[in-house]
């Protein structure tokens, strides 16, 4: 049992963990308000310290090349480094990490979409822009004040994003990926998964990755009960007589499968329109060199 004085700290934290009758805990368990509000202050002050050293070095070696700079030149650059620091590095950061940073690294968390996802470009970049305002623009209180009360500690950018903060210390990081049962291929091929909530995915997930080192008798009775409560979510429902890990199972990898395809399409969407930008209009073709005699 956890003792008073960390229940009442961890009692908002914990609603994601779900227990036995057997006192066997699955952990899924959110990053604490003062982890979150650490791992920021580490993040947002390495920005800050970058925005500050750009801007000097560019004030600095501006003034030199260019003495006369109008000031809409100056307006200009100094929008595209603000925009550079406060938005695109945060952006290309939790992008590239795969939702850690150097403050998460340091308390040991990530960013995670609310079914325990890694999380996508459009999520990074909802949380770098609402963090423009959130965090730069007010001074990260209503950011503070969001952590604190919400029920997972999200700030407004985490509530706009669909995200929040996990810890990944507890062994989940590093548990088998979940495989697909061969007999439930087919079916799940045309099964509709998209009503299945995002938390019951979650904690089936976590089940999953613990289920060999619980007692037996527990292990079939949160089977039975989580197959339970995802079976209303999937259309048609699985073939008579299926396990209930099997059937846990065969979902959760049939919505990894469909997430990697998705983002396979977004990235090659993007690269199509990369090249469209960098082809000339109207097929107009590139003047060829003039021969020099």
């Amino acid at each position: 049992m956890v003792s008073g004085d960390v229940a009442s700290s961890e009692r908002m934290m914990t609603p994601e963990l779900m227990v036995t009758g057997e006192a066997i805990a699955l952990e899924v368990l959110p990053a604490s308000p003062g982890s979150r509000i650490l791992s920021g202050i580490i993040d947002y002050a390495l920005y800050g310290a970058g925005l500050l050293v750009t801007l000097v070095t560019g004030a600095t070696v501006g003034g030199r090349i260019f003495p006369q700079a109008s000031e809409a030149l100056v307006a200009a650059l100094l929008s595209l480094t603000l925009l550079g620091w406060l938005v695109v590095v945060p952006l290309a950061v939790e992008v590239l990490t795969r939702g850690r940073s150097a403050g998460r690294m340091v308390t040991g968390s990530r960013i995670v979409r609310d079914d325990g996802g890694a999380v996508r470009l459009r999520h990074s970049l909802v949380r770098a822009l609402v963090g423009v305002v959130e965090i730069w623009g007010t001074a990260g209180i209503p950011a503070v004040s969001a952590c604190v009360v919400t029920r997972r500690g999200k700030r407004l950018g985490d509530l706009l994003a669909g995200t929040y903060a996990v810890r990944v210390r507890n062994g989940v990081a590093e548990a088998p990926p979940i495989l697909m049962p061969p007999e439930l291929a087919d079916w799940a091929a045309d099964a509709d998964l998209r009503a299945l909530p995002g938390h019951l995915a979650l904690v089936a997930r976590t089940f999953l990755q613990r289920a060999s080192s619980m007692q037996p008798q527990a292990r079939v009775r949160l089977a039975l009960q989580l197959a339970a409560q995802a079976e209303p979510y999937v259309a048609p429902p699985p073939p008579p007589n299926t396990h209930p890990e099997r059937f846990l199972a065969a979902i959760l990898a049939a919505r990894r499968d469909r997430e990697f395809m998705l983002e396979i399409r977004d990235r090659r969407l993007e690269d199509q329109a990369r090249a469209a930008l960098q082809t000339p209009p109207h097929e107009v073709t590139a003047p060829a060199a003039t021969p020099r005699h």
